[in-house]
């Protein structure tokens, strides 16, 4: 009986460090085809940007936005790609991101252009510039309702797609 109770325990133990580090995420929209879609289920390291750490080019950020849930319930959480840092001064122009006046590869974009017109934008202290991978119809750091997002409402980084599980592996 005593090493039932002891299993239990490590297990209650081993599960709460998990949850503590770990959010478990389904995707429920399609702003970042062909890279996730919707129903992918994926775990969300909360510890990725800890410390000194900051998000880098093209993490895959999941954070609290201040768009309001369409039931009411709350703020909606976005998942996003990370494009630009702060101090990045970024510009789109026909259809090509410019990042610190170069034009950036982006064959992970689903149609392989960006739509929008950005001039000379410069990514304020403790902020990032993100954009879905499917940016005709994505909701990002282009449009007023998001902007960029403050390191602090990044809840963590998007690094493994469990489900489906013929996609399963690392982001």
């Amino acid at each position: 009986m005593k090493e039932f109770i002891k299993d239990i325990i490590i297990a209650l133990i081993v599960v709460i460090a998990v949850t503590l580090v770990i959010k478990p995420t389904i995707v429920k929209e399609s702003s970042m085809e062909p890279t996730l879609y919707e129903n992918n289920y994926l775990f969300v390291n909360k510890l990725a940007y800890v410390k000194d750490d900051h998000p880098e080019y093209g993490d895959i950020i999941v954070f609290k936005s201040d768009i309001t849930k369409d039931d009411g319930s709350g703020k909606k959480m976005l998942i996003k790609r990370v494009i630009g840092v702060e101090n990045d001064v970024m510009t789109i122009s026909e259809g090509v991101v410019y990042r610190n006046g170069e034009a950036l590869n982006e064959p992970y974009t689903l149609e392989g252009f960006t739509t929008g017109e950005i001039t000379d934008f410069q990514v304020p202290q403790n902020q990032v510039f993100v954009m879905g991978d499917n940016r005709s119809i994505s909701l990002d750091s282009r449009s007023e309702d998001v902007g960029t997002v403050s390191e602090e409402s990044i809840v963590g980084k998007a690094f493994l797609r469990l489900y489906p599980f013929s996609e399963m592996g690392l982001l």
